[in-house]
C-alpha cells in the first residue's frame, strides 16, 4: 500500500469501521463480511483485493483511494441519497445486519442490478446513448476528474471506444496527457494499451513521447498483466519488461522425458485454437487464479472461530451471464483441477501465449476448449503410488482414466527451469515456492475441516433447540 488507511474510513456497503478490502472497479473500500458477498458475484461485477495482504501496483491503489475519497460510492447509491428513499423505506445495509440475507440482498441490488444508479432518460436507440457517453469519456480523461469518468463508465461508456473523428481511444488521450490514474481506471474497465490509433501509435508510444516514463512502464505492465499474473502464481516472479523480457515459462516436467500421447494431444489442441478462443480460455484461467489466490488470502485473514457457514466460500467461478452456458461450465470445471493439473494448464497457456505473440499462430476449424479442459484433467488424474509424500492434495477429476503410471510419474518429476531466453528459475526458488504451496494448501484443508466440524456442531445445536421447542 502507498499509505495506511485512515481510521475514519468505513465500508461503502454497510458503514462498518476499518474496511480491509477494496472493490477495484467500483472504487470502494469494503469490510470482510461485505467482501464475502462481493466475491460470490464474480469479477465481472466486483474485482476485490485485500488492502494489506495483496500486492498492489502503487498507482492502481492510488486510483482506488482517489475514487473512494472523492465520493465514488455516491455513484452506486445515487437514488438512496434522495430523501424520498427514506420515506419509501429504502435504506442501505448497516453493520448489525446479517450477511444473509440482508447485506447480500443490498449488495446484489447495488452492484449487480444497479438499482440505485442514476438513470438516463430512455431513448429509442441505446447505441446512440453509449456512443455519446463514450465521446464524453474521451474528452474527460485528459483531466484528473476520476469520479466523472467512473460515472460515465457506470452508465455505459466504453473504455475501448475508438473515436471516429479523433481516430483514437480514451487511453490514447489519457496517455498523451500523462493522466496515469485515468489510465488505471480505463484499464480496469478493459482498455487495451496495445490498441493503435489512426497513425499506428499505441498509448505506450504517446506516454513515451510525452516524457511520462512511469506511465509508459505501467502501460506495458498492464499489457502483459494476464501472463504476468499466471507466471507469478506459479513461481513468484514477474518478467523484467524494462529489459525486454516479457514472459517467464516455468516447466513442470523434465524436458528429456517423453510426453504421453494424451499430453501431446492437449498441447496440440491448445495450439489449434483460434486467437479469439485462446484469449477466452486464458482469461478464464486468469479468473480462476484470482479466485484461488483471493480464497487463500480470505482464509488466512479471517477469524477462524467465525468461519462457520458455506456462505463465505466461493467453490468455483460464479456464472457470468454474458458468457455462453458452455463457457460458464468450462470455467467452473477449472475449480476441480488439483494444483498439479492446474499448473500444467497454466504453463501450456503461457507457452502458447508467447508463441502467438512471436507471430507463429496455428489455425483450426474445430475449436474446442471443453476438450482441452478434459484432456488436461485426464492427463493427471492418475496419482503416483510412490511412498514419498504427494506434492499436492488430490482432487478427483471428471472422468476415470487408465493412463499408464509411468506417464503420471514423468509429470511428477518437477524442475522449474525457465525458458532460457527469459532467464532461469533456480531449483532452490522452485522448492521454496513448492513448499509454500504445500503448506498453504495444508492450512486451507485444516481450516476447511475446522469449518465443517463447526458446521456440524451448529446443526446439532439447532436440532436440539428444535427438539426443545417441540416439547
Amino acid at each position: 500500500m502507498s499509505k495506511r488507511l485512515r481510521s475514519s474510513e468505513v465500508c461503502a456497503d454497510c458503514s462498518g469501521p476499518d474496511p480491509s478490502w477494496a472493490s477495484v472497479n467500483r472504487g470502494t473500500f469494503i469490510c470482510d463480511e461485505c467482501c464475502s458477498v462481493h466475491r460470490s458475484l464474480g469479477r465481472h461485477i466486483s474485482q476485490v483485493r485485500h488492502l494489506k495482504h495483496t500486492p498492489w501496483p502503487p498507482t492502481l491503489l492510488q486510483m482506488v483511494e482517489t475514487l473512494y475519497n472523492n465520493g465514488a460510492n455516491s455513484i452506486w447509491e445515487h437514488s438512496l441519497l434522495d430523501p424520498a428513499s427514506i420515506m419509501s423505506g429504502r435504506r442501505k445495509a448497516n453493520p448489525q445486519d446479517k450477511v444473509h440475507p440482508n447485506k447480500a440482498e443490498f449488495i446484489r441490488a447495488k452492484y449487480q442490478m444497479l438499482a440505485f444508479v442514476h438513470r438516463l432518460p430512455c431513448r429509442d436507440d441505446d447505441s446512440v446513448t453509449a456512443k455519446d457517453l463514450s465521446k464524453q469519456l474521451h474528452s474527460s480523461v485528459r483531466t484528473g476528474n476520476l469520479e466523472t469518468c467512473l460515472r460515465l463508465l457506470s452508465l455505459g461508456a466504453q473504455a475501448n471506444f475508438f473515436h471516429p473523428e479523433k481516430g483514437n481511444t480514451p487511453l490514447h488521450v489519457a496517455s498523451k496527457a500523462g493522466q496515469i490514474l485515468q489510465a488505471e481506471l480505463l484499464a480496469v474497465y478493459g482498455a487495451d494499451p496495445g490498441t493503435q490509433d489512426s497513425s499506428g501509435k499505441t498509448p505506450v508510444d504517446y506516454a513515451r513521447q510525452g516524457g511520462h516514463h512511469e506511465l509508459a512502464e505501467r502501460l506495458v505492465e498492464i499489457q502483459y498483466e494476464l501472463t504476468d499474473r499466471l507466471a507469478f502464481y506459479l513461481c513468484g516472479r514477474k518478467p523484467d519488461h524494462k529489459n525486454g523480457q516479457h514472459f517467464i515459462i516455468p516447466q513442470m516436467a523434465d524436458s528429456s522425458l517423453d510426453l504421453s500421447e494424451l499430453a501431446k494431444a492437449a498441447k496440440k489442441k491448445l495450439q489449434s485454437l483460434s486467437n479469439h478462443l485462446f484469449e477466452e480460455l486464458a482469461m478464464d484461467v486468469y479468473d480462476e487464479v484470482d479466485r484461488r489466490e483471493t480464497d487463500a488470502v480470505w482464509l488466512a485473514t479471517q477469524n477462524h472461530s467465525t468461519l462457520v457457514t458455506e456462505t463465505t466460500v466461493v467453490p468455483f467461478l460464479p456464472v457470468n451471464p454474458e458468457y455462453s452456458s458452455t463457457r460458464n461450465q468450462g470455467r467452473q470445471k477449472l475449480a476441480r483441477f488439483n494444483a498439479h493439473e492446474f499448473a500444467t494448464l497454466v504453463i501450456d497457456i503461457l507457452s502458447d501465449a508467447k508463441r502467438r505473440q512471436q507471430g507463429s499462430p496455428l489455425s483450426s476449424s474445430k475449436d474446442n476448449v471443453e476438450l482441452i479442459l478434459k484432456t488436461v484433467s485426464n492427463q493427471h488424474s492418475v496419482e503416483s503410488q510412490d511412498n514419498d509424500q504427494p506434492d499436492y492434495d488430490s482432487v478427483a477429476s471428471d472422468e476415470d482414466t487408465d493412463l499408464e503410471a509411468t506417464a503420471s510419474k514423468a509429470n511428477r518429476q518437477k524442475s522449474l527451469d525457465s525458458d532460457l531466453s527469459d532467464g532461469p528459475v533456480t531449483v532452490q526458488e522452485f522448492m521454496e515456492v513448492k513448499n509454500a504451496l504445500v503448506a498453504s494448501e495444508a492450512k486451507i484443508q485444516q481450516l476447511m475441516k475446522v469449518n465443517n466440524n463447526l458446521s456440524d456442531e451448529l446443526r446439532i445445536m439447532q436440532k436440539k433447540l428444535l427438539g426443545k421447542d417441540a416439547n
